[in-house]
């Protein structure tokens, strides 16, 4: 069966469902409006310090200049991901719920075009989120960028390849827990908990004063390396050294989470009793 004809598929069922369209307008709206319109909002809240007396030239902050819009709006965008995940987490819960996967391998599709079937799904999300977030950048920084060079514009623009694996990751991460869970509400309660128990974790292990010893071993932790591969960039404005590029041992480990996270969904897909 062909790859577009699995698109399809689930297309079809992930759009029948009101929540479907719900969850992606309330992400991209969001998302485009927080991206787009932060300069504007920054001028507004330095507006305000200039009635007390305190001048703020916001413009000198280069956060929509190119290149360094490509870090600063890449790592904002990855904040909100997490609606994207829930979306997903929804989508193959009710598909437990209503039993559509056992109507699909009656139809005559077996287990693995129907796990092919929700990774191509993430693809075309995290796909959508890259293309949105694109013209987003290339928008502003056309119009906040004093002195338009060519180098600047495409310097840092590999970040968003990077984000387009953080959103992937991240919502095969969520397929994942879906898979295992299939209840949304609990699914989701443990999507939103889980950077924090990741959290407490980590602390656990390295709370023996072993960190500075073995602290390397925390780019390996599933949430920590989807995390870097952008890294925070704003403590340069702090003047506060940064890492401004992508690290290609956080992609090598980010991929190799998401490969783990979508075996294991199939593995319980292909056991479960559906």
């Amino acid at each position: 069966m062909s790859l577009l004809h699995l698109v399809k598929v689930d297309l079809k069922k992930m759009t029948s469902y009101r929540t479907f369209w719900v969850i992606c307008g309330l992400y991209f709206v969001t998302l485009g409006f927080t991206t787009a319109s932060g300069m504007e909002i920054l001028k507004w809240i330095a507006g305000k310090f200039q009635d007390f007396g305190s001048e703020i030239n916001i413009n000198r902050i280069p956060l929509y200049h190119f290149p360094d819009i490509w870090q600063n709006l890449i790592w904002v965008s990855g904040l909100f991901k997490i609606v994207l995940s829930i979306m997903v987490v929804i989508s193959i819960t009710n598909e437990y719920q209503y039993r559509t996967l056992r109507q699909n391998i009656i139809d005559g599709l077996s287990r693995w075009e129907l796990m092919l079937s929700k990774i191509l799904m993430n693809v075309l999300l995290s796909l959508m989120s890259v293309g949105m977030l694109l013209v987003i950048i290339l928008f502003t920084g056309l119009i906040y960028t004093p002195d338009l060079a060519w180098a600047d514009i495409v310097t840092g623009s590999e970040f968003l390849l990077a984000y387009f694996l953080e959103v992937f990751a991240f919502l095969s991460y969520a397929l994942m827990l879906g898979m295992f869970v299939q209840r949304s509400g609990l699914t989701i309660v443990l999507l939103l908990l889980s950077n924090m128990i990741e959290a407490i974790i980590k602390l656990n292990v390295f709370r023996f004063g072993i960190e500075n010893s073995f602290g390397w071993l925390k780019q390996f932790f599933p949430l920590e390396s989807i995390t870097n591969l952008v890294p925070l960039p704003f403590p340069r404005y702090a003047f506060q050294e940064i890492q401004d590029s992508v690290s290609m041992v956080a992609v090598l480990i980010a991929i190799g989470w998401a490969i783990l996270f979508n075996y294991f969904s199939y593995l319980r897909l292909k056991k479960a009793d559906i």
